[in-house]
C-alpha cells in the first residue's frame, strides 16, 4: 500500500481548475467571438495552364479584399459587413454581421507570379495562378572534337 501525504493545496487547486473551466464554457465573449469568426469555403483544383482558387464570397465587395503573394504564400483577406433592415409597419429590424478573414495558401515552385489575376463574380472569388511554361528541350548531338 501507498501512503501519501495530503496536501490541501493540490486538491484546492483542483477544484480552482474545475471552475475555471466551467467559466470559459459560459464566458460570452468566447461565444461572441465564434459567432463573429468567418471562414470563407474555398474550392482549389490544378489544370493544365494553371491553378486555380475559389472562395465563396457572398456579399463581400471586391474593395473589401486583398489578395497578396510574399515568400512563396498565397494570401487572400478581407472584411465581411453585412447589414439586413426590414422596415414594416408593426416592426423594425437590423441585423448585422462582420467579420475578417483570411486564408492563405503555399505556392508550387513553377508558377509565374507576376500574371496572377482574380475575378469576382456572383459572390465567388476566382484567383488563377498561371504555371511556369518549361522550355521544351530537344535531344541533341554533341560532336566529339
Amino acid at each position: 500500500m501507498l501512503v501519501t501525504k495530503y496536501n490541501p493545496y493540490t486538491e484546492a487547486r483542483r477544484g480552482f481548475d474545475l471552475f475555471n473551466t466551467l467559466m470559459q464554457t459560459l464566458d460570452p465573449v468566447r461565444e461572441e467571438s465564434v459567432i463573429s469568426s468567418f471562414i470563407p469555403n474555398v474550392n482549389t483544383r490544378e489544370g493544365e495552364y494553371a491553378y486555380h482558387v475559389e472562395l465563396d464570397l457572398p456579399g463581400i465587395k471586391k474593395e473589401d479584399i486583398e489578395i497578396t503573394t510574399k515568400d512563396n504564400v498565397l494570401t487572400i483577406s478581407g472584411e465581411r459587413k453585412m447589414k439586413e433592415e426590414v422596415k414594416e409597419d408593426d416592426y423594425y429590424k437590423v441585423e448585422s454581421a462582420y467579420g475578417k478573414f483570411s486564408r492563405s495558401f503555399t505556392l508550387p515552385e513553377k508558377i509565374d507570379v507576376e500574371n496572377i489575376h482574380a475575378e469576382s463574380k456572383d459572390g465567388v472569388l476566382e484567383v488563377v495562378i498561371p504555371k511556369l511554361k518549361e522550355e521544351e528541350t530537344k535531344p541533341k548531338k554533341i560532336e566529339i572534337k
